[in-house]
């Protein structure tokens, strides 16, 4: 007959940052989850606002190989990529000035 082989506990890996929910703590308000809620938005909303500064500054990095590309890139595009690769920037240095406000 063959033996079975141990069974093994269902074990799972939780990440550090994962919420346990405390069966000893009182359920939350309404306004402490309209609190907490509108909490977690904002911090939402400033990563998505981070992620546009990122993304501006990488556009205008490619905007500048394109000022830079010399004939192989048609006039017209080489002039808007410059005004691009100029402006991007201060875009992103404005939200990011922005944000730093709000929080």
């Amino acid at each position: 007959m063959p033996k079975n082989p141990p069974s093994t506990p269902a074990l799972r890996l939780v990440p550090g940052d994962a919420e346990i929910y405390d069966l000893m703590r009182t359920p939350e308000s309404t306004s402490e989850r309209v609190r907490r809620l509108q909490l977690e938005a904002r911090a939402l909303a400033v990563e998505q606002v981070e992620a546009l500064e990122r993304v501006l500054l990488e556009a205008s990095r490619m905007a500048k190989e394109i000022a830079d590309g010399g004939d192989a890139y048609p006039v017209g595009a080489r002039e808007l990529a410059a005004r691009l690769s100029s402006d991007l920037p201060a875009k992103a240095e404005t939200l990011k000035a922005i944000v730093s406000r709000s929080l």
